[in-house]
């Protein structure tokens, strides 16, 4: 959850869109041509090259914003545009002012924007093992620019997003729906399997000419694929992996990135006779950096979510896993239940925390049992309703309380129908867990980094799992995070990652 309010603007965004679709209702929409990078014959789409890099400038704060910033490491960031560059200019538009940016987001994920903006994240940084998995990532977003995929997919998502219906009624807030709508969401709908197949044969020619082993394709697909399997465990939902993955918006699988790779060889300019890894240099580039969650953003500490920066606190009841974005912490329960925290939009009224929640948080829905109360000293309310969500009506038990002056913090506690009463004590102690920390106490919350060690002697990969800051599933966050497939050991000699504090 961010530490500073991330204003919406939806005035100055709607300047945006309607410049931006000033551009897309230019006469010339695009007309068939021969794509250099493909040789088909296609409708280039609705902007020229000009066109596709003023929409990437336009939208490129926007992502900043919406994906947790830049990661602020000028080193990384510069090692990573120098694969990138490395990587475009074995392309078949060299003269393309590409920008490769490393997000700050714990989320394994990569994208492309028209315009040759390529975005990964320090996530997918900390699970590659080595720097040919990340520029195959690269390599792969890179062909979807020259293939100007991601043209075709945002020509379609405006038009589509036009008529985009706002979040549901528990977020309260048209600016974050509009956001939503028009936003960051453009640039992670799917592309179709057609188009990754195709960006999977230009990844594996550029990176051949770069001289990396295309291979990495493969293995950092089976990393990405065992660590939604991991994402889906920890959430406990086991059985639920694909919504987790980066595959939703990259549907790929083993065996077509294969086939890409065989079909690529033989072909001209994609023969390595000596391949490159990088390992090491990779696994010293990436020790020490972040890993899980931003400062800014908070801890998450078994069932205790801990925001040094905003200085509160509160503890969700066992059996429920936290999960924290800039936006929301959410706690996934038994039988479906859920608790949602966030804090309530700029502007939001202070005085009566009855008349916010009944007024301006859930005006349209029928409260029961509105109430006052008081905890560690704060002024609130709550109330409990029946409520639609996407996974069906659920009872819910809101709570709002103020925090200061000009800041509301809300709880959203959900259940399935008639399991509230089950369900109201843990609930409540969650609320009275909440709690203004002091300085000190939030001096001794310190990020999770990656480190790098060698393995030594008679050292397993139980035993380094055990030294791991986690609770739970220690051996297989150690077996993820270095591409150890199950059964599989570590030697002495050998370069690890292990996650400390």
């Amino acid at each position: 959850m961010t530490s500073a309010i991330r204003a919406t603007k939806p005035a100055l965004r709607r300047r945006h869109y309607a410049a931006i679709l000033a551009i897309l209702l230019l006469p010339a929409l695009g007309a068939c041509s021969t794509n250099p990078a493909t040789g088909q014959s296609s409708f280039t789409g609705c902007m020229s090259e000009g066109q596709e890099r003023s929409i990437g400038q336009e939208y490129h704060p926007q992502i900043l914003q919406e994906f947790g910033g830049a990661y602020e490491d000028p080193a990384m960031q510069a090692y990573v545009n120098e694969i990138g560059q490395r990587l475009a200019q074995q392309s078949e538009r060299p003269n393309l002012r590409y920008t490769f940016t490393v997000l700050d987001s714990p989320v394994v994920n990569a994208f492309a924007v028209p315009g040759g903006y390529i975005y990964i994240t320090r996530g997918l940084m900390a699970l590659a093992e080595n720097e040919a998995e990340v520029a195959g990532v690269i390599a792969h977003e890179i062909g979807h620019i020259t293939a100007r995929h991601s043209n075709a997919r945002y020509c379609q998502s405006m038009v589509a997003q036009l008529g985009a219906i706002g979040l549901g009624v528990l977020t309260g807030s048209g600016a974050v729906a509009e956001a939503a709508s028009m936003g960051a969401a453009v640039y992670l709908q799917s592309y179709s399997r057609e188009q990754e197949f195709e960006s999977d044969l230009l990844g594996v020619r550029y990176l051949s000419r770069g001289g990396y082993d295309p291979q990495a394709m493969s293995t950092f697909l089976a990393s990405m694929l065992e660590s939604s399997r991991l994402d889906a465990q920890l959430a406990g939902r086991a059985g639920a992996a694909d919504e987790f993955s980066i595959f939703q918006t990259h549907p790929r699988t083993q065996d077509r990135v294969q086939r890409a790779i065989q079909q690529a060889e033989g072909t001209e300019g994609t023969e390595v006779a000596d391949p490159v890894l990088n390992a090491d240099i990779y696994l010293s580039q990436i020790d020490g950096m972040l890993y899980g969650d931003d400062p800014d953003e908070g801890f998450i500490r078994n069932t205790r979510f801990v925001h040094p920066i905003l200085k509160f606190e509160f503890t969700v009841p066992n059996g429920f896993r936290l999960m924290n974005s800039s936006s929301a912490v959410i706690a996934q329960g038994p039988n479906n239940s859920a608790i949602i925290f966030d804090r309530a939009p700029q502007g939001a009224q202070t005085s009566n925390m009855q008349r916010y929640i009944s007024e301006q948080w859930l005006s349209k829905v029928q409260l029961s049992n509105l109430g006052s109360i008081t905890v560690n000293g704060m002024d609130g309310a709550s109330a409990t309703a029946r409520v639609a969500t996407n996974n069906g009506e659920r009872d819910a038990l809101l709570v709002a309380l103020r925090w200061d002056q000009n800041t509301i913090y809300r709880f959203a506690f959900l259940v399935q129908p008639g399991q509230m009463d089950s369900m109201r004590s843990a609930f409540a102690s969650t609320v009275n867990s909440f709690r203004r920390i002091s300085d000190a106490e939030a001096a001794t919350f310190k990020p999770h980094r990656i480190e790098v060690i060698t393995v030594g002697s008679g050292q397993t990969v139980e035993s380094l799992a055990a030294q791991m800051p986690f609770p739970d599933y220690r051996v297989e966050r150690f077996r993820v995070l270095n591409g150890l497939a199950p059964g599989a050991q570590v030697t002495p000699g050998q370069r690890v990652k292990i996650i400390v504090e």
